[in-house]
Order: C-alpha cells, then sequence, then structure tokens
C-alpha cells in the first residue's frame, strides 16, 4: 500500500508543476512544501521498550500461598491414624511416624520421631535441600575442553554426567549439554590456528577418592540402580536405554571417547586413545558446554530419585565448602549445609548422599525439619524442592501410586525404597485445605517385598487427605 501511495504522489507532482498550482498541490500535500490543509497529527507514541532491556527479573516459580483460614486439623484424630498405621502388620514392628501443620509447623501425631532409621532414597531430600542452599537456582555444571602440552587437548569434567553423546537438547535435563556442541566449538578454534590433528586426554581430577561406594552391593551396579561417580559421563553412563539398564564402569573415559569420535565427524584426527591426566588442566579454553540449572538437576533427581546424579550434586556441593570431592565429602557437606538452616542433625549418619548404600540413618524428625524448610516463606531458593518432588498418580516415582482416592494428585513426596525398608517423606492436602507434612520410615518390613508397605503407608496418607481433621 504504501508503494501505491508512493506512485500516485509522483502522478499528481508531474502534472501540477506549472505555475501557481505548486502552492494549491503544495497545500493538498501533493508535493513538498510549508503550506497543508491536513490536520496537525497527534504527538508520535512513545519508542517500544525490548523486553530483554527490562530490569525487573521474572521471579521464581512457588507454591501457591496457604490459606489461613482453613480449618485446623484435630491432633487427636490424626494421633488415631498415625496409631492405625504403627499397628499394621504390613510396615512391620516399629515404624517412625510424624505429621505436622505446614502452616503453624504444630506437630499433631508422632510416633518415636527422634529415632534414626534407614531412610533409603528420602536421604536425597538432604542433598537437594543443601544444593539450594548452597548454590543459586541458575548454577551450571561445564564440562570443557583446554590446551594441554603440545598437540594435546584435555575434556575436563566439572560436574555433569548428563552430557549427550550427540548434541545438547535446550530443554532436556538429561542431555542439555552435547558433545557433537563441544566438539564443533574446538574443532572452530583448532581451524583458526591451522590445527586439524591432535591427541586428547581426560582430566578427571575433579573428584577424588573410590567411585563406587563401599556400602554398595554388586547388584546394585550390575542392576543399574547406580553407577561409579565421576565428573563427567554421557547420559548418567548408561549403556542402553531405559530407568534401570546396565552401566559403564568408567564413565569419565568412555565420555572422552565418544569426544574423541565427535571430533572426528567435524574434521579433526584424533590420534591415539584417551590418556588420563594426573593434574588439573589449566591451557587455554578451547570449547565448553553447561548443564541444566542446579534447580532442574535437582527436581530431577528428586522426581526420577537417581542415586548417581544425586551424589555428583553432593560431592559438588562439598567441592563448594572447600571439602574433598568424596563420598565422605560429600556426606559431611549436606548435613552440615542443612544444618545452617536450623535442621537438627543429632543422631543423622550418611554412608553416601543418595540413601543407597547401607549404613545411613536419619530421624523422622530431621526430614520433617527439611520439609519445614521447604514450605517457609522465609526459603525462596527451596521451593523447587516443594515443586520438583513426585506428584501423587502423576509424576516420577508415585506415577503408578495414589492413581485414585483422596490423594491423587495432591500428595507431593520424596520415596524410599530398599530390602526391608519403605519411606515416604512430603506433604498432602487435606479436605479442609490444609497443608500437612508427613514423614513415614518403615525400615523393617522384612522380606515382603514393596507392595505391602506401600499400600499401607499409601492408605495412611491417603486418610491424611480425606479425613477433614478438624480440631
Amino acid at each position: 500500500m504504501a508503494g501505491a501511495g508512493r506512485a500516485v504522489g509522483v502522478t499528481a507532482l508531474v502534472l501540477v508543476l506549472a505555475g501557481g498550482a505548486y502552492v494549491t498541490a503544495d497545500a493538498y500535500d501533493v508535493v513538498p512544501g510549508v503550506v497543508t490543509l491536513a490536520p496537525e497529527p497527534a504527538p508520535a507514541a512513545p519508542f517500544p521498550t525490548a523486553p530483554g532491556a527490562s530490569t525487573v527479573r521474572t521471579s521464581a516459580t512457588v507454591l501457591p500461598e496457604l490459606d489461613a483460614a482453613a480449618a485446623t486439623p484435630g491432633a487427636a484424630q490424626v494421633q488415631a491414624l498415625v496409631q492405625g498405621l504403627v499397628t499394621d502388620p504390613r510396615v512391620g514392628p516399629t515404624v517412625g511416624v510424624v505429621v505436622a501443620d505446614a502452616l503453624t509447623g504444630d506437630v499433631l501425631a508422632a510416633n518415636a520421631p527422634e529415632q534414626a532409621r534407614t531412610p533409603a532414597s528420602t536421604a536425597k531430600l538432604v542433598t537437594g535441600v543443601a544444593a539450594l542452599t548452597r548454590f543459586s537456582p541458575d548454577r551450571t555444571f561445564d564440562t570443557t575442553v583446554r590446551q594441554g602440552a603440545g598437540d594435546q587437548i584435555v575434556l575436563v569434567g566439572g560436574g555433569d554426567m548428563m552430557l549427550a553423546a550427540g548434541t545438547g537438547d535446550p530443554a532436556a535435563v538429561n542431555g542439555r549439554a552435547g558433545l557433537a556442541d563441544l566438539a564443533a566449538q574446538v574443532a572452530l578454534q583448532l581451524r583458526l590456528v591451522g590445527r586439524d590433528t591432535v591427541t586428547l586426554a581426560l582430566d578427571d581430577t575433579l573428584f577424588s577418592g573410590p567411585s563406587v561406594s563401599p556400602g554398595w552391593s554388586p547388584s546394585d551396579l550390575s542392576n543399574g540402580f547406580v553407577a561409579p561417580v565421576a565428573p563427567v559421563a554421557v547420559d548418567i553412563a548408561k549403556i542402553t536405554a531405559g530407568e534401570y539398564p546396565p552401566r559403564r564402569t568408567d564413565p569419565a573415559m568412555h565420555a572422552a571417547t565418544e569426544l574423541a569420535a565427535r571430533l572426528g565427524e567435524v574434521g579433526i584426527t584424533v590420534t591415539g586413545t584417551p590418556t588420563r591426566v594426573r593434574e588439573p588442566a589449566t591451557g587455554d579454553v578451547l570449547g565448553v558446554v553447561s548443564s541444566a540449572p542446579v534447580s532442574e538437576v535437582t527436581q530431577y533427581f528428586l522426581d526420577t530419585s537417581d542415586n548417581t546424579i544425586t551424589e555428583v550434586v553432593a560431592r559438588m556441593v562439598a567441592l563448594d565448602l572447600d571439602l574433598p570431592g568424596s563420598f565422605e565429602g560429600a556426606t559431611q557437606a549436606v548435613l552440615r549445609t542443612v544444618g545452617t538452616l536450623g535442621v537438627p542433625t543429632t543422631g543423622a549418619a550418611l554412608a553416601d548422599a543418595s540413601g543407597l548404600a547401607d549404613g545411613s540413618a536419619l530421624p523422622p524428625d530431621l526430614l520433617l525439619g527439611l520439609l519445614e524448610r521447604v514450605v517457609d516463606p522465609a526459603h525462596p531458593e527451596l521451593r523447587e524442592i516443594g515443586t520438583g518432588m513426585p506428584v501423587g498418580g502423576l509424576t516420577g516415582t508415585l506415577t503408578d501410586r495414589f492413581r485414585d482416592g483422596a490423594g491423587a494428585g495432591l500428595v507431593r513426596a520424596k520415596t524410599g525404597s530398599l530390602a526391608g525398608v519403605t519411606s515416604l517423606a512430603g506433604s498432602v492436602l487435606d479436605a479442609d485445605g490444609r497443608l500437612l507434612l508427613f514423614v513415614v520410615m518403615a525400615d523393617q518390613t522384612g522380606a515382603v517385598g514393596q507392595y505391602q508397605p506401600r499400600q499401607a503407608i499409601d492408605g495412611f496418607v491417603t486418610a491424611l487427605a480425606g479425613c477433614g481433621c478438624r480440631g
């Protein structure tokens, strides 16, 4: 339309260029000039502000505010439900239980809440809270390639065992960073200086101590429940797809081998096979890729109950505290960090950060303290814990639990399962709209498997959801 208008204007101009007709043409805005009959134009609209220039930060996702007017549960009614659970033969002879009102923090009912028990994977709550206390939610773990001596380049592990073998996926947590992307960056830097042949070394010195906990059984590794802990790996060291596939015995070296293959695909020849360096690489950076933010990584291991990634994150917390990146350093670090939040750690012991190893013991009171901090408005940095735990009947390790009944979609909790151990810790909204926090730890269930204890515990939590236990 603008082009057509300009054509009409030009035609009119040709017709009126003679004599006084120009003034008339000027008045009607056909030709340039100071005379006009048109109304005065309105002031121009202000120039729009680019969204990227805004100084206002987008707030993190938080849990909705609790309704203070919701009816307060009655302690006697809740205690009756607890008593029904602890006398249920399906959970064994002794069970630790505590239920509290999330809004007031008042304990409504309990059974041996101070007695330390085997937590199984509910121990991951300790690591999750510690990670989001020490790190900003957008903190990432970087995988780097640096220049080595001579023609050597060095793959440096920085705490990401979730690399993609190929191109990274910006929408994924497992696979956010890709080795193909890293190889492309390195190839570009090498070509700038006329190089197309290198040797490749591996720097996995970030972590120390054994990569496999002495508290893990051989079957934990062979069944794919966990991988050797390393500062770099592809797809959490999985050999095949699936929830519990076999894992690489040397995840870091496998990542180096994959990087060599990706370099070859972009025209860089890697001679020989990758070798390890003994000292941290410090040469110029040739390429770097970043993991998903620590908030998303934490939600991932809480939702999926991934043992390996939990151990990696705990070691990163240890390094942030200037402790060794080892099993011992990691367990000290996460307990020390939650202690700074005022969570009581008396009687607590962790053999590893994931709850898989034999020898861990946590009181229900400690897990309750973590949950209280998660829903506390004074700790918005922890809200990703609350939003990241599995949802009953919908997500993660609770997908196949709470699929019907009052708890469906209203239970958010971390599961825990070992031989003879079934635990659950989280929150549930009751029939009156009151948010309740609960911890159940049954660590003497015997050789009955998981079905019976879970049925008993899920029934108890469902009863909490549906009781409307007004005082």
